[in-house]
Order: C-alpha cells, then structure tokens, then sequence
C-alpha cells in the first residue's frame, strides 16, 4: 500500500541504502524493530533529530532511545559498569534499553537525551534495523513511529495511518515479533530499576546480573523523586486510542468495543488459549483495530499481572489514564 505523501518500501538491501541516504540527508525514516516500528534518524544530528519530535508531535523533555549495531558501539556513547555488561551480554541483540551515563565524548545531539545526564540505548535484533544500522554507520535515535502518545505501530499500515506526509518513507518488514516495547533498566550510581516493563521481565533481569543479589526496584510512576522523566515511555498518559478506554472488564456495555482474553471473550481476543506473549504480540494491533471500530468506547478484559503481563498492564493503564 503506497500513502501519497509518504512513500512505502519492503525490505531489501537496495531500499536499506535509500533509507541510509535519506538519514544522511537528515531525514527521518520509519523502520522496524522485534519491539514496534520506530522513526530513525541519525542521533548525532540535532537537526535531524528535531525531525523526529515535529514529526511525531512528541514533548522536547521526554527522551529517545539510541540503537547501536553491537556493544562495543554502545561503550563509545555510555559508561558502561560490571552489572551493566552483565545485562548487555545476556540480553542484546534483543528488547531491551540500558539507561547509563552518557560520556561526554559521545557526540549525541542534546536533543536525544532531554538535557539528562544518561543516554537510554539498545542493540536490536530485527534484520532491518541492523542492516540499517550497518548501512548508516551512525548511532540512531529511533522512538516508536507514530503520533506522540498514541498506540504504538506494529505494522506498517499502522505507521502510515499515523505519519503519512510527515516522513518521506517507511521500510515495511511486516507485523513486529515482539508487539511491545523495549523493557528498560537503569544502571547507574550502583542502583538496578526497571523503569518500563517489557517483553523481559524484572525477574529475568534479576537473574542475569552477575552476583544474583542487586535489589530490582519497581518504577512505574514515570517520574524520579524530583518528578522528572528519565527514559522514554515514562509518561502517565502513553499509547493511548482516541476513545475512551476501561481496563479490567468482565463483559462490555453496549457502547463498547470487547477486547477479550482467556475464558472471557469479546470482539477480539488477545489470546483465547490466556497465554499471555501472544496477548502481548497482539495488543498494540487489537487497540488499532477497535480504535477503527463503530463502537465509541473500548473495553480490555482483565490481565494477569504475571510475567510479561506486568508489561501488558503497563501500556494498558496508561493507555486508560484520565488526567486530573
């Protein structure tokens, strides 16, 4: 499906190259990840980078994930310590963001880090985000591709819905593997947190650091002491459909749209089997479809907070969220 405004390109190392040529120019361009498809753009260009927030209408102060081909490129942004590498080796490539010092030699664009003191950063395992990676020799700063605050894009046709004629092109890989985003973990100052939930757990970080004992904090409010964002993903009201939204439901009223899961069913399911990955592979796509529904109101069945269902519930309550 071509958009007018914006073009559309599968993924084959010929449209790499012309999406690394438009990143050198200092476009933005839509790419996918095993987590969402993100909006790349060379992270050492401000210019380019103010591309991704006016593209996506996205708060100067909320800051962007960094992706690098591989650990050795990771330790030319951030300092990295022992319990950070420990993390790095058991789960990159792969869904996770290390939030750690930035180095001042980095050559990162301000604009990235929100004026904070640390980089979040990433090595993922999609073949089109490493091949791009590859192609531009250059950090990418790539947050979800889509409109600030709304439901995170899993596939291309998603992406277009959001950013058609505000980007020149996206790279169409199919549906995401993972279907949410990036757990991240800051390591700094000798503390472990989990400060957003994904597809590998806090139990799962716990157990690969190096001596087993670090304390895992939970950190879901999005703010730090001094009420400050520190990592992408962090604000009350995220992923959100533009109707409105109850979590927790045992059946829907009549003005709402069902999203099921396990015994209780609804329009669509998350997974009728209850198994709670492929309910986190589906609920980004599940949210876009009864976004687009003809009900005016969206209802989600209750979620198990177990495993990556603490993840699940985390998009879904800020997804819910009412502002005071």
């Amino acid at each position: 499906m071509d958009a007018p405004n914006t073009r559309i390109l599968p993924y084959n190392k010929y449209n790499i190259a012309e999406a690394a040529a438009l990143i050198a120019a200092g476009k933005c361009v839509a790419v996918p990840t095993e987590t969402v498809y993100g909006l790349a753009a060379d992270a050492t260009n401000g210019a380019a980078v103010a591309g991704i927030y006016a593209a996506k209408g996205r708060p100067s102060f909320n800051p962007l994930i960094v992706h690098v081909l591989d650990l050795d490129a990771a330790k030319r942004l951030a300092a990295f310590d022992a319990r950070a590498e420990a993390l790095a080796a058991a789960f990159w490539p792969g869904p996770l963001t290390l939030v750690l010092p930035l180095k001042p030699s980095s050559g990162i664009a301000s604009l990235v880090t929100a004026g904070l003191e640390t980089i979040a950063i990433r090595v993922p395992a999609h073949r089109a985000m490493r091949a791009l990676l590859e192609a531009c020799g250059k950090p990418l700063a790539a947050p979800s591709a889509n409109a600030s605050g709304t439901i995170s894009p899993t596939r291309v046709e998603h992406v277009a819905h959001s950013l058609d004629g505000r980007i020149p092109l996206i790279l169409d890989d199919g549906p995401t593997r993972q279907g949410i985003e990036s757990t991240i973990v800051r390591e700094v100052f000798g503390m472990t947190r989990v400060l957003r939930h994904g597809p590998i757990t806090g139990a799962q970080v716990l157990a690969a650091l190096s001596d087993g004992k670090h304390k895992v904090d939970r950190f879901d409010t999005g703010e730090d002491a001094e009420g400050k964002i520190e990592a992408p993903g962090q604000l009350s009201s995220h992923y959100a459909p533009r109707k409105p939204l109850r979590i927790d439901a045992r059946a829907p009223a009549d003005s709402e749209w069902m999203i099921g899961f396990g015994d209780v069913p609804g329009d669509d399911t998350l997974s009728e089997s209850g198994d709670l990955t492929e309910a986190a592979t589906r609920l980004f796509d599940l949210l876009h479809r009864a976004d687009a529904s003809d009900k005016p109101e969206i209802a989600v069945a209750r979620i198990p907070e177990d495993g990556i269902g603490e993840a699940i519930n985390d998009r879904l309550r800020r997804a819910a969220f009412i502002g005071d």
